[in-house]
């Protein structure tokens, strides 16, 4: 059986793989990390503040918590296990629950709205944080899942990209787990024994069609082990030209651009 030893230097290697390659972080960024209490997010803190010790630049993290007063949220775990850890932090509070809940028609999920709620207080916090990029804790599990909700059930071809700018273009998201993998995470965080707070909001919806596209992936990945690694490289290794989006390649004019290449030739 792996030991912890080796699953943490996994997941800092896959982290490292993902900020080099999609050139992540810089010297002077101020990156907000955005803790939720679950796993993934203690997980991208312990990640980040490695990297910030051993990293051959400098660069600053602040740990930010949205409390959304959902019903019994523990407000004092956070707060405790922060000031513990010794990292800068700062806890939001807004009712955000209140508007999903009176929002959000009766049997419909919360997920969506909840999510567009969060992600604007969140960009408004990093700003007036004085932060220039933003962390999130999604990892590889997540992006495989909504690359194939998104194939499945709103047809297109998209998903979690690891670095983007936010639509105000004034704010970089940044996902450093997009390499490591969930069951990772999972022998991480068991083993850190972090004080997880479930989302009572959310997390407490059944059927939802992301818990059916993560069992679907469950599966493969038992049956064809190693097919999630394959499948996200398939995501890096795009032919835009062996598909249908006219918008990213030119069909209409096709020949004439064949024509040309040949002219350049015998020229």
């Amino acid at each position: 059986m792996e030991s912890i030893k080796q699953t943490t230097k996994k997941l800092q290697k896959a982290t490292a793989q993902a900020i080099q390659q999609f050139t992540m972080i810089a010297e002077g960024d101020k990156i907000m990390v955005c803790l939720s209490g679950g796993k993934d997010s203690y997980t991208l803190l312990d990640m980040l503040m490695y990297f910030k010790k051993v990293a051959p630049i400098s660069f600053d993290i602040i740990a930010v918590n949205l409390d959304q007063k959902q019903p019994n949220f523990p407000e004092e775990v956070l707060p405790n296990y922060l000031t513990n850890l010794q990292v800068d932090f700062k806890i939001i509070e807004k009712n955000t629950y209140k508007i999903v809940m009176d929002k959000t028609p009766e049997g419909k999920t919360t997920c969506s709205l909840c999510s567009r709620l969060r992600r604007g207080t969140l960009y408004e916090a990093a700003k007036d944080l004085g932060c220039n990029k933003l962390a999130l804790g999604h990892h590889r599990n997540d992006i495989l899942e909504t690359f194939f909700l998104n194939f499945f059930f709103a047809g297109k071809m998209e998903t979690m990209p690891p670095k983007f700018k936010n639509d105000a273009g004034n704010l970089v998201v940044l996902r450093p787990l997009s390499f490591c993998k969930e069951s990772d995470i999972e022998t991480y965080s068991n083993h850190q024994n972090f004080p997880i707070i479930p989302c009572n909001l959310c997390g407490s919806q059944e059927n939802l069609q992301r818990k059916k596209v993560k069992q679907m992936i469950t599966d493969w990945e038992s049956e064809f082990p190693n097919r999630n690694a394959i499948m996200m490289n398939a995501l890096q290794n795009v032919f835009p030209s062996h598909l249908l989006d006219q918008k990213l390649y030119d069909f209409d004019n096709l020949e004439s651009n064949v024509y040309e290449k040949f002219s350049n030739i015998r020229e």
